[in-house]
């Protein structure tokens, strides 16, 4: 396994990245699926531990007693400074509560993991709602990224992730505004079945509001020299070929290049071909199979990193061309 994506355990079809052990597969006949057993298949079967902090002058140790350090019990790994008073959330308690949360609300876990020596630590659940293009060929499915970070004040976070199905092209998007819909579990005595229809309600209205952008750019024309102009606004040229270009010409960048040639090689390219639905999704393809060095690296800038910025930015300036078509 890579280095950013430590451990993987999935349910069902491969994931998109490739990665991972089938959970069932290691199940013995008429054993049923835990979420212990989940667990300790996807390699999360460690917890998060604190200890002293202690500074060398001289010969002596002199202990801090402002902070605290945060570690992986099961080799010492090290995560994060924290303060004393600032309460981790275990990865067992935190497991549970996923599952709890999936069988609240209908989903099902589908993967589990870990990311970045242990920092990260998620489960993507499958909600049972979709929407299809095309006459129904073209299908998006809708899905939870929970995701429990190792990380000083950070929380639970719980992000709307659609999937097309076709060629497996991810968004990554928060569920309230721009920020996280984060779940404080520190304290928490009683799980509130009251917060999964909360959550569900909103991830509903999300595929929603997807489904009416993803079908108005599906009926918006898309001419060639805009999607070029499209490209090469989403991924500017730099260096000397950009400095000695004149005023009129436009230079494109290596990913403007991938995308634009990902419109005709690109897993369902068929569906939306001249459209303003396939050069958005050129640009989720190339960021969810082609940049970067790895598939553990691409599922991590997908997730968490500059490429998720980089898919909504190409939504919402999809959005402007189709608009202005």
């Amino acid at each position: 396994m890579s280095h950013l994506v430590e451990t993987m355990g999935y349910v069902g079809d491969v994931p998109w990245h490739g990665l991972g052990e089938n959970v069932i597969e290691h199940l013995k006949p008429g054993e049923k699926l835990t979420p212990e057993k989940f667990r300790t298949i996807a390699g999360l079967d460690w917890e998060v531990e604190r200890a002293p902090v202690y500074m060398k002058v001289g010969n002596k140790y002199i202990k801090i007693r402002e902070h605290e350090a945060l570690y992986r019990n099961q080799d010492s790994q090290f995560f994060d400074m924290i303060s004393p008073k600032w309460h981790e959330v275990k990865v067992k308690q935190a497991f549970e509560f996923f599952e709890e949360y999936c069988t609240q609300g209908g989903m099902h876990m589908h993967t589990a993991g870990s990311l970045q020596n242990g920092r990260y630590v998620w489960v993507m659940a499958k909600v049972d709602e979709s929407f299809t293009l095309f006459r129904g060929k073209d299908r998006v499915e809708n899905n939870l990224l929970f995701t429990l970070p190792m990380i000083y004040g950070k929380k639970i976070d719980i992000r709307f992730t659609p999937v097309r199905v076709v060629c497996n092209n991810t968004l990554n998007l928060a569920l309230q505004g721009k920020g996280d819909l984060a779940v404080s579990l520190n304290h928490r005595r009683a799980f509130d079945p009251e917060s999964v229809k909360e959550t569900l309600g909103i991830a509903s209205d999300k595929l929603k509001k997807y489904e009416e952008m993803a079908k108005f750019l599906a009926s918006k024309k898309a001419k060639e020299d805009d999607v070029v102009e499209y490209f090469a606004e989403l991924f500017p040229a730099t260096g000397k070929k950009a400095a000695a270009a004149n005023d009129n010409e436009l230079v494109l960048s290596r990913p403007a290049r991938l995308a634009l040639e990902a419109l005709e090689t690109q897993p369902g390219h068929q569906y939306g071909a001249g459209t303003w639905w396939a050069p958005f999704n050129a640009v989720t393809y190339n960021a969810d199979h082609v940049l970067g060095h790895s598939a553990d690296t691409r599922l991590t800038s997908s997730w968490y990193g500059a490429n998720r910025k980089k898919k909504i930015e190409a939504l919402e300036l999809a959005l402007d061309y189709a608009n202005a078509a």
